[in-house]
């Protein structure tokens, strides 16, 4: 563990540029299929989980 609380969002990966802003890194999808592998690898990597907000946003959480 790196220090940080639970339930922080560490990404949000997005096809829909104006629908997000804020504090956690923004990752923007051309596709669907390209969303999917940038939320998948992000989660891997950070070791956290995705959820998906069913508005063609996904975050990358820990928890």
């Amino acid at each position: 563990m790196n220090g940080m609380p639970s339930g922080t969002i560490l990404a949000v990966i997005t096809l829909q540029m104006e629908k997000v802003s804020g504090g956690a890194p923004i990752f923007f999808a051309r596709d669907e299929e390209e969303q999917e592998k940038i939320a998948l690898y992000l989660s891997k990597i950070l070791d956290a989980m995705v959820h998906d907000l069913e508005n063609g946003t996904y975050v990358v959480v820990r928890h």
